[in-house]
């Protein structure tokens, strides 16, 4: 996005809290070029509520989102995630995670907004439930329509590097790489045990560190224990992760096999039926 854009965002959102009525036509004018009118009005909305004072510059961009710097009106840092576009191939990838689940699977018949505002309210309530059970995730702040808001894993507009990062920097040790892996283990655990939860797409890709910490990103396709395919996308989590850090990093690591029996118990399936297909998909 480019500078002069986001002020003028930023001069729209100071205006609106003078005025009783927001004009259409004007909203269509600043924003044309980056988000269309819902996604301002969302963005005013939360301003309303006090949940975001100013949107700053592009963190990442991804095919359906974005995530921007913004400022709190404290001052603190916040991510903000705004998913933008919905193609057929993400509505096709999101199937998988959505169906089995009964909180959700009515969502892949609604047209394309509607689809991406229930998409970042699932986000937004798994980010709670992790959040709240201990397992290290951004805060969840608030959300409206397409837009989430949670604290910034980074500093001053700069985020965390992914783990995928911090290798290719240099700056993974062996001891670190070692906490990293068993920090993660554990979240993996806690999600499982205490949010009832799966990443069901964990990957050196969306594992942030900070501070030597790591941080759990991207939580909208998680899915619930019950979740039929709940088994598979669980050993196909602790296998990509276990991966990395065996071949990429070259620690001694777990077997990926025990480690799924020591968090699943007596639900444990010892056959490896379904790990290939899904690292694939």
């Amino acid at each position: 996005m480019a500078k002069k854009d986001l002020k003028k965002i930023e001069l729209e959102m100071r205006r609106v809290e003078k005025e009783d009525r927001i004009k259409d036509k004007d909203l269509f004018e600043v924003v044309e070029e980056v988000f269309d009118r819902r996604t301002v009005l969302s963005i005013l909305e939360l301003k309303r509520r006090g949940c975001l004072k100013t949107l700053k510059g592009v963190v990442s961009a991804g095919k359906e989102a974005r995530v921007y710097w913004g400022i709190a009106p404290d001052g603190r840092d916040l991510a903000v995630k705004i998913y933008l576009t919905v193609t057929a191939e993400f509505r096709k990838s999101i199937w998988k995670y959505i169906k089995g689940d009964p909180r959700y699977e009515w969502i892949g018949k609604l047209p394309r907004h509607k689809l991406m505002s229930v998409w970042a309210r699932k986000e937004f309530s798994n980010l709670r439930r992790l959040y709240r059970a201990g397992v290290a995730v951004p805060e969840p702040i608030c959300y409206n329509e397409t837009i989430i808001v949670m604290s910034f894993i980074g500093e001053k507009g700069q985020r965390a590097p992914l783990l995928k990062e911090l290798l290719e920097a240099g700056e993974l040790s062996h001891d670190l790489a070692k906490y990293i892996l068993s920090k993660v283990l554990e979240y993996i655990k806690i999600s499982y045990t205490r949010a009832k939860l799966i990443h069901a797409d964990l990957s050196e890709y969306n594992v942030m560190v900070w501070k030597n910490e790591p941080y759990i990103i991207d939580v909208a396709q998680a899915v619930r224990v019950d979740h039929p395919n709940a088994l598979e996308f669980l050993r196909r989590d602790i296998h990509n992760i276990i991966r990395f850090f065996d071949e990429e990093v070259g620690i001694d690591v777990p077997d990926p096999e025990e480690v799924l029996k020591e968090i699943v118990g007596s639900e444990y399936e010892g056959e490896a039926e379904g790990v290939e297909g899904l690292e694939d998909e």
